[in-house]
């Protein structure tokens, strides 16, 4: 009892108990029926679709990422996705190559193919190769290090999403001089 007397309940309460069950169905029914009276109206289906649209331009649209500020966090992971993709794409692509062809494209001629080109063409291709992979490489450990439930700050994010650019950067190097 302390309880209704705190939210005021208890008067109402009584009110219930001691109204005859009858009378209290016809209330509840009275009241609810009143409350809740909707009106239907039948419309062609035409003017269902001119409804939707009109409704349709009321709605707010989604936010586009083309209206926020480039972030680091976003631009990260759609690169890294990119590299994965471009990765995938030459591996399967060699290997489809090699198994369609496997006298032209087996370790020998694709050394001596390698040889023949000019050492710009050969730097740009190892960059083209070294970048991607370095980057997908780095990012992959951050993964793991936000597994790890490491770096899950703003600012350990950002620090680091600079030290994979920085560490993608000294390993292509790296690589390309190899």
């Amino acid at each position: 009892m302390m309880s209704t007397r705190a939210l005021g309940l208890g008067p109402s309460l009584r009110k219930m108990s001691l109204t005859p069950s009858l009378a209290r169905n016809r209330l509840i029914v009275r009241n609810v029926a009143t409350k809740r009276a909707i009106q239907t109206e039948s419309l062609p289906p035409s003017a269902a679709t001119e409804i939707l649209n009109k409704q349709r331009l009321n709605r707010p649209s989604s936010p586009h990422f083309t209206i926020y500020q480039p972030q680091l966090t976003w631009i990260g992971s759609i690169a890294n996705r990119a590299t994965g993709g471009a990765l995938s794409a030459l591996l399967y692509g060699f290997s489809i190559a090699y198994l369609v062809a496997p006298g032209t494209f087996d370790s020998t001629h694709v050394i001596e193919f390698v040889t023949g080109l000019p050492d710009a063409a050969k730097y740009a291709g190892k960059a083209l190769l070294a970048a991607p992979f370095a980057y997908h490489s780095l990012n992959g450990l951050r993964h793991l290090a936000w597994d790890m439930t490491k770096f899950i700050t703003v600012k350990g994010a950002y620090s680091s999403g600079y030290a994979v650019l920085a560490g993608t950067a000294v390993s292509t190097v790296v690589l390309m001089l190899m």
